[in-house]
Parts: structure tokens; C-alpha cells; sequence
């Protein structure tokens, strides 16, 4: 059984090869050197990650994605988390980066993977590392 699964809270991801994705997202974390328990992404819109945004972070804001690290001891059992995304955001991140929403979306996916591998993304340096990263995974998904 795969450790990565999606499902849809107002919102369905469209995005073919749903099965290679997860898997694909088990070997991201295994190149990274890291325990992967379960992680559980959601898909969702704008209004309905705005309200977790201010719920949980008090952020008042649209955002592309929030990850949740819900691991109680990573080293032991492994990683878990949960990772909300809005299709919305994705969709308008497309068009404003000139990408093709399958690519918005698997770097967003493979984003929310690498916060839960330790990446930041606050300072300028750790952007540039996290964006790295996001194009190598993107690389190595489409080779496959």
C-alpha cells in the first residue's frame, strides 16, 4: 500500500498517472534520506485554504500551499504529514510563470514533499535551494 494519498476537499486534482505521482513522491523522500510514514494531501480552493491560513497560522492571505509535519518522532516511526494545495492558486501560478498546470502542479506536490524533508523557504538562500530541488525532482519525474 502506498504511504501517499490524495484526496479532494473541494476541489479534485486532474492531473493523469495519480499512482506514479505517490510513487514517484516515496522516492523523493528515499534520495533524500528520509522516513516517510504517511503523508496525505488535499486538494482544495482559495476560500477554503484562506480559512485554514487564518485558522492555523493566522496568515489572512491567499497561498498555494500549507504543509502540516504531524510526526511525533520522525526518527522512530518516520515523516507524517498533511499538505493542502489549492487547485485555484495553481491555476493562476501557471499562467503567471508562462507553466503548464501539470508542471504547477508536481512542483507544488513536490514542494510541500521537501518541507517535510527539512527544506525552508523564509530567506532568500533557502528559496534558491528549495527551487533547486523543485526543478531537479521535476527533471527526474519527467525522465521517468
Amino acid at each position: 500500500m502506498l504511504k501517499v494519498q490524495f484526496s479532494s476537499a473541494d476541489r479534485s486534482l486532474t492531473l493523469r498517472n495519480k499512482t506514479k505521482i505517490k510513487e514517484f513522491i516515496e522516492q523523493l523522500f528515499k534520495k533524500e534520506k528520509k522516513q516517510l510514514s504517511s503523508l496525505h494531501y488535499i486538494f482544495c480552493s482559495d476560500p477554503y485554504l484562506l480559512e485554514i491560513n487564518k485558522q492555523f497560522l493566522n496568515h489572512d492571505y491567499y497561498t498555494d500551499i500549507i504543509t502540516f509535519d504531524l510526526s511525533e518522532d520522525a526518527v522512530k516511526k518516520g515523516i507524517e504529514g498533511e499538505v493542502y494545495i489549492s487547485l485555484d492558486r495553481i491555476k493562476d501560478n501557471a499562467k503567471q510563470e508562462n507553466a503548464s498546470y501539470t508542471e504547477e502542479a508536481l512542483r507544488v506536490i513536490f514542494h510541500g514533499a521537501l518541507h517535510l524533508c527539512g527544506y525552508k523557504d523564509k530567506k532568500k538562500s533557502e528559496i534558491e535551494v528549495m527551487r533547486q530541488k523543485e526543478e531537479y525532482y521535476l527533471q527526474l519525474f519527467e525522465k521517468q
